[in-house]
């Protein structure tokens, strides 16, 4: 299978007709044709209903639309990692990261390592800790920052030297807007949006026995959208504190406080350009020379 071919039925995928596909590649119909039927009878599936009019994807030609997305992305990383091999340092570091005060310190090391190496280029990811880890799997991520626990069998990481505290945002004209710190009887009855169950981590030993009891109206992974909906109308976001404001807005820490740990990770046993691994070097020794109370 090359990815030459995978090229072509992505073509086809997209314009969902082959005589337009054919003529966006330079390529006669029947020869289009003809790699499509080669490349159906080498993975013996079928991978277009055809009609008069237009082709539409079979449920295995949506899986290996997919999977050729996957594979063109991850030979396009790699040959731009082979062209920018020079004397000075230069090439594409491919970097995630959620939300979370330690984004901060991970955007000052980007910028005090480039100023080192002008040639450098980042590609920044912005997702949640699952999302992360599975473009780092994938080779489509090279590092990123993620909320702990660390599976250590799979990845090396670094310490944020920052801790993250949970809490909520509410409109200022909420009666929740004049407490000092919000505690889990707080919330009873109030609409809240949070992350899902699993990404809350160590906030759901906060709620306790109450957390069946909440009154959950939305989940969501992007603190910018979850405001949004507060500042809308519903009650509360449970959130990590940022170090931005929402105009409308104001986060309240929970009682008793809830912290969490984040980490810089990238694979285990990984085989990386020589920017990114310069830029773990780097981050080695630029985490370990500042602190909390340096930030």
């Amino acid at each position: 299978m090359e990815l030459r071919v995978l090229n072509y039925f992505l073509a086809i995928a997209r314009e969902e007709n082959i005589t337009k596909a054919a003529q966006m590649l330079h390529l006669t119909q029947p020869t289009l044709s003809r790699q499509m039927m080669q490349l159906e009878e080498e993975l013996g599936v079928k991978l277009f209903v055809r009609s008069n009019h237009n082709i539409v994807l079979t449920e295995d030609g949506l899986l290996l639309k997919r999977r050729a997305q996957e594979l063109l992305a991850f030979a396009d990383k790699t040959k731009r990692e082979f062209l920018h091999k020079e004397k000075e340092l230069s090439g594409e570091i491919m970097i995630g990261s959620g939300e979370f005060l330690s984004t901060n310190i991970l955007t000052k090391m980007m910028v005090a390592f480039q100023e080192r190496h002008p040639l450098i280029r980042y590609h920044i990811y912005s997702g949640n800790t699952d999302n992360i880890k599975d473009n780092i799997e994938r080779g489509f991520l090279d590092l990123g920052v993620i909320g702990e626990p660390v599976d250590i069998r799979k990845y090396e990481f670094i310490p944020m030297p920052v801790a993250e505290k949970w809490g909520i945002l509410v409109r200022n004209d909420s009666e929740l807007a004049a407490k000092k710190d919000i505690k889990p009887n707080d919330l009873l009855g109030v609409s809240l949006v949070t992350a899902s169950r699993d990404a809350l981590g160590g906030i759901g030993g906060w709620f306790g026995d109450l957390y069946d009891k909440m009154k959950i109206v939305a989940t969501g992974n992007l603190l910018y959208n979850e405001a949004m909906l507060v500042e809308n109308g519903i009650g509360a976001v449970v959130c990590i504190q940022m170090n931005c404001n929402y105009g409308n807005l104001r986060f309240i820490p929970l009682s008793p406080v809830v912290e969490a740990r984040t980490v810089l990770v990238w694979k285990k046993d990984s085989i990386f350009s020589s920017a990114t691994t310069a830029f773990i070097e780097f981050a080695q020794k630029y985490l370990k020379s500042i602190s909390c109370d340096k930030l």
